[in-house]
């Protein structure tokens, strides 16, 4: 079985496996071979993208802002709270045209729709072919063994290598969908919306034409992916867990999947797998602050963030990105009302307007001007030097794929919005979820808790914050469900929960590219303004442009647009949505 036969030149030399001049020095039989599922686990390791969606989901979401649009300053500093505006310059054009929620057209380099939508579907591609050499692999040996008179039986490591594919295949269509489509409403409505083309055989031409059918099609191919991959995986195999789908990252795959489509039991099914039911073992499994305590700079805090030694971290996926440096000191950033949203509030049990938390994790750097925009380590670089006197290299973001506090907070939801809501159970785990971001050293434990500056959450203080008509530092009203899509009905003994939810959930996925797909599946209304002109870029709950725009390069090549004219009323789409369900 000779690689080289299906898999074509483009496709190794973007995977890694090798350069240009060592391919075409090899004579055939030179060249790589799949001969055994131990090579089929190594392949697999090249199976991860490396694209980085945070930066263009962050800028598509509501938790960046334009520097150079007429804005309060975040700062409770009485002699700043005039409107003012920067004229700063985007880190590269594209950062303009995605603010703007136009296709990109500038730039095919880093963090852009073109390098998310090619590595994700090399991802697959590298899936595919291992799932192909598995089937040769298990053909050979069945019919060897019908040739011996036994029966073949797949290896245990045969079954976890596909597996493994599987659920690399399932996971990275379902990025795509959620970024290059619109979001999960129902199956008939959903029926309605375009998908993405859903890649299941090696490709061994240049030009193949691809049908994007739909989302609830897409959805549904992804799901079988998912399930048959979460019953084959096991950690095993791997000499690094953490940076593959092992069990636990295959169940948080899985609870999100089921939050996106709104099948909440499943949600707390594949939750409680991973975190137990109840709240009893997630004091050892959340994300705690105490290993904060020797960090001076940006990689001390991010190499804490992105440690496989967490028990809160699942899934670690290496990636290129340069989002920390596009951040700070440019056009673009986290100020203002998207800072006071995120992370620079009083809350329900604290009188910092910072919290705590983010203060001492890390999640307050900034260059040049703090008005500028605040950047998180938790999504800080790590460079990697081809030259060091040049100072050339590479610019790694280890994204937390899966983690435990954001499945936490998954399983939340899921309690308040299934069938029969779990107000209870729900409070227990918002509680426990607050109770881990309070984890500081005994040094700063006492600095918050001075003079009752930071309090433990309980159930009163979360529902009486949470129930505000108005909260002053973050939102004119609490209740977030009131611009909601009719699509997403949200019961009203539950709403200040959810509430809490949604504060928590902005958080704990800040800078991570989440609350983009939040917003999409939650039908929220939000705003852009640009410029100093203020112009005003809404998304309403139907917008087309809630689906990114495919790369430019790939509608040339014929791909269907992600964003149809749209010929029906609010109206009328709303009505069409409620006959539905």
């Amino acid at each position: 079985m000779k690689f080289f036969k299906y898999i074509s030149v483009a496709a190794l030399l973007t995977l890694g496996l090798v350069s240009c001049d060592e391919f075409l020095d090899k004579e055939p039989d030179e060249r790589i071979e799949i001969k055994d599922v131990d090579a089929v686990i190594g392949l697999l390791k090249s199976a991860y993208s490396t694209a980085n969606y945070g930066w263009l989901c962050e800028l598509s979401s509501d938790n960046l802002m334009d520097n150079n649009a007429p804005h309060y300053p975040a700062s409770n500093d009485d002699k700043k709270k005039n409107l003012v505006h920067y004229n700063l310059q985007p880190y590269e054009r594209m950062d303009d045209e995605i603010f703007r929620f136009e296709q990109v057209k500038s730039s095919t380099g880093t963090d852009s729709p073109s390098s998310i939508w090619s590595d994700c579907y090399n991802a697959i591609a590298t899936a595919n072919h291992a799932l192909y050499y598995l089937d040769q692999i298990e053909a050979k040996e069945r019919e060897d063994a019908a040739k011996a008179g036994s029966v073949f039986e797949p290896t245990a490591k045969m079954k976890a290598a596909r597996g493994e594919a599987l659920l690399i295949r399932a996971y990275y269509h379902f990025v795509l969908v959620n970024i290059f489509s619109q979001a999960y409403k129902n199956d008939e409505a959903s029926r309605q919306d375009i998908g993405v083309p859903y890649v299941t055989v090696p490709e061994d031409k240049v030009l193949v034409d691809y049908d994007r059918s739909n989302v609830t099609e897409t959805y549904n191919k992804i799901r079988q992916d998912m399930e048959t991959g979460l019953s084959l995986v096991v950690n095993t195999y791997y000499e690094k867990p953490k940076w593959h789908f092992n069990v636990n990252a295959a169940h948080a795959f899985a609870a999100r999947f089921y939050l996106y489509t709104r099948n909440y039991e499943k949600v707390i099914e594949h939750a409680d797998a991973v975190l137990g039911v109840g709240t009893s073992n997630l004091p050892n499994l959340l994300m705690r602050y105490d290993g904060f305590s020797n960090c001076t700079y940006g990689d001390d805090y991010a190499n804490v963030w992105q440690s496989a030694d967490l028990n809160n971290n699942l899934m670690l996926v290496a990636t290129y990105s340069i989002a920390s440096r596009r951040a700070a000191g440019y056009r673009y950033g986290q100020i203002s009302t998207a800072l006071q949203s995120t992370i620079y509030h009083l809350g329900p049990n604290w009188r910092w307007y910072v919290i705590p938390c983010a203060y001492v994790s890390g999640m307050t750097f900034y260059r040049s001007n703090q008005d500028y925009g605040y950047m998180s380590m938790k999504s800080g670089e790590t460079f990697e030097y081809t030259d060091k006197v040049a100072g050339i290299g590479y610019a790694h973001v280890i994204r937390r794929e899966f983690t435990c506090t954001e499945l936490l907070l998954e399983r939340a939801e899921a309690k308040l919005l299934k069938q029969t809501p779990d107000i209870d159970g729900a409070v227990e785990d918002l509680i426990a979820y607050d109770n881990s971001r309070w984890t500081f050293t005994e040094e700063d434990e006492r600095t918050f808790r001075n003079g009752n500056a930071l309090t433990d959450l309980t159930r009163a203080t979360l529902e009486s914050y949470y129930s505000k008509a108005v909260n002053y530092n973050c939102y004119e009203n609490w209740d977030f469900t009131q611009k909601m899509s009719p699509d997403f009905v949200v019961p009203q003994n539950v709403v200040v929960y959810m509430n809490a939810v949604n504060d928590m959930r902005r958080f704990e996925t800040n800078w991570e590219g989440l609350r983009f797909f939040d917003l999409k599946r939650w039908g929220v209304e939000y705003s852009h303004f640009y410029s100093v002109d203020n112009v005003e870029y809404k998304l309403t709950w139907n917008d087309p442009r809630r689906a990114i725009e495919v790369p430019q390069e790939v509608m040339a090549a014929g791909l269907e647009s992600s964003r149809p004219p749209i010929d029906k009323t609010d109206y009328e789409m709303a009505t069409d949505l409620r006959k539905t369900k």
